[in-house]
């Protein structure tokens, strides 16, 4: 049985929902309201499909996704179980994308991003492409799966506009002969395949305000010599990791890198090309990791020390301890000891601090620190991080750690810590 107290409260409470329900549809929209510049600003973090949804909201939002600045197209949806079904959803995703372009008013594009499968038909994905360039795109960002041969528009790579081109295509990349973007400064390649010499040297030569460059993935084969000589260059990554796990062929590019004014350079691979560096400012900060491939142990040793003969200006630098224990065979005597000739002459007379991450206590670690803090003559600290996994007994840990603290040490002043 229901009180009268208690039904006095449930008809509060209904006339309160009610009174809420409308003030809000009274409420005045204070969104809809703003400038367009801010409602522009604001839909240019939503995907695309949800951009145009807004559309319905009112007649003020009507054509307002006509003018965002971002647009981004990905065709992955497509691919997802249940709902993959060509020719009905490829079509719908082109002519969605036909249709939003052709009805975008003239204003510029800041950021075009593409994500789709080439053989859809490559005509309407270089129409999209030339869009963007036509509205003044200042960063193209292309993510393209490619079955048969395909070319970019030429347009793209003599754009006037772009300030960041980011390209990912399992292809062979095809370069007109005049390549030059007067304001890119980013740069980023992944998976593409550079097809000769002359053409990849006018790619890189082209960017003369490159402040960012990354090659991942990228197939070298066909080059022979190539230098990246960018005197704006603040970062570097080239991870020459083989995306299939071929590690094969060892006879790759020598690649020469130029550029006074690096900050950041990070590398990761086998050493399939040769690299030297030259003119590093002291501010450098590098992260090396060459994974060990004995097979080849001896071709790559050779070049790891090349390398790193280009770094003996810098002040901070992360090896990984696969990339020293690679140095092995280049630096190792009858004695089963490290001979530090080899190694850049900042080792012995700046290195001030080491971090030598993931220690495992083998032999071959322990002979390459006992040599680092027997010929570094102003080292001040080694920091040592032990693995768990591999370093798990207490009484072999305490062992070897008396046995490093007890090492000849170049420098007086050195401190070994470990972490």
């Amino acid at each position: 049985m229901i009180t009268r107290s208690r039904w006095h409260t449930i008809n509060s409470f209904k006339r309160q929902n009610a009174l809420e329900v409308h003030n809000i549809d009274n409420r005045e929209d204070k969104i809809s309201n703003l400038p367009d510049s801010i409602l522009h600003h604001i839909l240019s973090y939503l995907p695309t499909r949800d951009v145009l949804g807004t559309c319905i909201l009112s007649t003020r939002w009507k054509n307002l996704w006509t003018c965002v600045e971002n647009i981004d197209f990905d065709d992955s949806l497509l691919y997802s179980s249940g709902i993959f079904g060509y020719p009905v959803n490829v079509t719908c995703f082109m002519h969605f994308v036909q249709r939003i372009l052709q009805l975008r008013e003239e204003s510029d594009i800041k950021k075009f991003r593409l994500s789709c499968r080439v053989c859809f038909s490559a005509s309407h994905v270089c129409s999209w492409i030339l869009a963007a360039i036509r509205h003044n795109v200042k960063e193209l960002d292309l993510c393209l799966f490619v079955e048969e041969p395909f070319m970019l528009p030429q347009c793209v790579f003599s754009s006037k506009t772009l300030t960041s081109l980011k390209l990912e295509m399992n292809c062979v990349l095809e370069l007109p002969a005049s390549t030059f973007f007067p304001f890119l400064r980013t740069l980023h390649l992944c998976l593409v395949t550079f097809r000769d010499d002359s053409s990849t040297q006018r790619l890189f030569s082209g960017c003369p305000m490159l402040r960012e460059l990354a090659i991942l993935d990228c197939e070298w084969m066909n080059l022979k010599h190539v230098a990246i000589s960018i005197s704006t260059l603040k970062s570097l990554t080239i991870d020459d990791l083989p995306f299939f796990g071929s590690t094969d062929d060892l006879n790759g590019c020598e690649i020469k890198i130029d550029a006074s004014s690096l900050s950041f350079l990070k590398y990761s691979g086998y050493l399939s090309n040769e690299i030297y560096l030259y003119n590093l400012s002291p501010s450098v900060y590098a992260s090396i990791h060459i994974p060990i491939l004995y097979e080849k142990r001896n071709e790559i040793a050779f070049r790891a020390v090349k390398l790193f003969r280009g770094l003996h200006k810098i002040n901070a630098a992360r090896i990984s301890s696969r990339a020293i224990e690679g140095l092995a065979p280049c630096m190792r005597l009858c004695e089963d000891d490290w001979n530090l000739r080899y190694v850049p002459s900042c080792f012995l007379s700046s290195l001030k601090t080491v971090t030598y991450s993931n220690f495992h206590g083998n032999n071959t670690e322990i002979s390459f620190l006992r040599n680092l803090v027997k010929n570094t003559i102003v080292l001040e600290k080694l920091n040592i991080m032990c693995s768990k996994r591999r370093f798990g007994d207490p009484k072999k840990q305490n062992e070897v750690k008396d046995q490093l603290q007890s090492l000849h040490r170049g420098s007086m002043s050195c401190a070994i810590k470990f972490m």
